[in-house]
């Protein structure tokens, strides 16, 4: 971006940034499964995640809903479908209604289904991008560094390795950001809602518009998340939703097979624990923090109208992330939006000592996912503090402008 855009992040460097991330992370994936048969270099099956959404879809197939929240079943079943996955086994933890989105890809073998699914993901993915960066007017002469960056952003790449399903959150945030910006707001609330495959991925926004009072919103979420939960109650029947309902319930228990790698983990909750080896003070203190991320977020939202909706919606992301209870790597895809509207809006100001720090925040947001595994030894995941301190940022900006609106009346 230009000289003034902030201080040692220029337009250049960050191309050539991306353009060695790029290149660094493709290169060595496709050298890693470049092997014959489903397992890759290091011996992990291919698609990883991916094998778990083929099995489900196997069962919508069949219509084994008794299979639905079965591990033993569902590995049993995963043997017999796909050579090479014995000894994999997921913790069941997807609606009912998922398994049958999934059904068509179970119609095709393993390899080509995952193929379908990476090219799925990638478009849904290119797709949200372009669409965002079209809204972004300071951006669009930087069309080709918004592309590499694109490529290389750290959790798309993870999105692809792990086979995940997280492009389908990315997109509900995109479309919800373009309906809110044209103010139909029940039907961004329709859109909230379909994030009950992922319920984790809603909760901040849920706490936010209840709190602000924009009801529209709220009963569209209602409203669409029980017909998504209807889907799968027409097609099982009612047991496989209350089976679900349990394993919710019952998912703190379930942690140390939900989260074998904290490390990869960016939310408040698990940089607590990583933190903290006492649960009871670890987990106070994550309510403790995600309560004030979230009533800065409430506030930016609330009292704060003068500031433009892309920098609250990119705080509402950042809460997204931070307060979910439970977010891996690839789940941050969701803020690939953020970081095109905080980038635009950044552009379009005069350079400042405050606006270098806050896209020294934004640069540092884009590369810490890939700092992760370093947590095993540091136990600090500054990804976290850097979240944290975004939306600290933008909270900041809307009591500047505040002030500024006030002292000009």
């Amino acid at each position: 971006m230009s000289s003034g855009y902030f201080s040692w992040i220029t337009c250049r460097r960050l191309r050539a940034h991306g353009t060695i991330l790029a290149l660094c992370l493709w290169s060595v994936y496709v050298w890693t499964i470049a092997t014959p048969g489903l397992r890759d270099r290091n011996g992990n099956l291919k698609g990883t995640d991916f094998l778990h959404f083929y099995t489900l879809g196997s069962i919508a197939a069949t219509h084994h809903a008794t299979d639905l929240y079965d591990m033993n079943a569902q590995a049993a079943l995963a043997m017999r479908r796909v050579p090479g996955a014995g000894g994999i086994r997921y913790l069941p933890l997807y609606p009912p209604q998922v398994s049958i989105l999934f059904m068509p890809f179970a119609h095709f073998s393993y390899g080509w289904g995952l193929l379908l699914w990476w090219v799925w993901s990638a478009a849904v993915y290119g797709v949200c991008c372009f669409s965002i960066w079209r809204a972004c007017p300071n951006l669009r002469d930087y069309a080709g560094t918004v592309v590499l960056l694109a490529l290389a952003f750290p959790p798309f790449f993870q999105l692809i390795a792990w086979g995940q399903t997280t492009a389908f959150a990315l997109a509900c945030f995109t479309l919800m950001f373009f309906l809110l910006r044209d103010q139909r707001e029940f039907l961004a609330g329709l859109v909230l809602g379909c994030l009950i495959f992922k319920p984790q991925l809603g909760l901040a926004a849920a706490i936010v518009f209840v709190s602000t009072g924009a009801w529209k919103i709220v009963a569209g979420a209602a409203l669409s998340a029980i017909g998504q939960l209807s889907l799968g109650v027409s097609y099982y029947g009612l047991e496989p939703l209350r089976q679900w309902v349990h394993v919710l319930r019952s998912v703190s228990t379930l942690s140390p097979g939900l989260e074998p790698r904290p490390y990869q983990t960016h939310c408040l909750r698990t940089f607590w624990s990583m933190l903290v080896p006492w649960s009871e003070f670890s987990i106070g203190l994550y309510l403790l923090s995600a309560a004030v991320v979230l009533a800065l977020a409430i506030a930016c939202w609330k009292r704060y109208q003068s500031v433009p909706l892309s920098l609250r919606y990119s705080a509402l992301l950042l809460a997204s992330v931070l307060v979910s209870p439970h977010i891996t790597v690839y789940d941050l895809v969701i803020l690939a939006p953020a970081f095109l509207l905080l980038a635009d809006w950044l552009v379009a100001q005069p350079s400042a000592p405050s606006t270098r720090r806050f896209g020294t925040l934004i640069y540092l947001a884009y590369m810490l996912p890939l700092m992760g595994p370093f947590t095993r030894w540091t136990h600090v995941q500054l990804s976290v503090v850097v979240m944290a301190l975004m939306v600290y940022g933008i909270w900041r900006i809307g009591c500047t402008r505040l002030m500024s609106s006030t002292i000009a009346r």
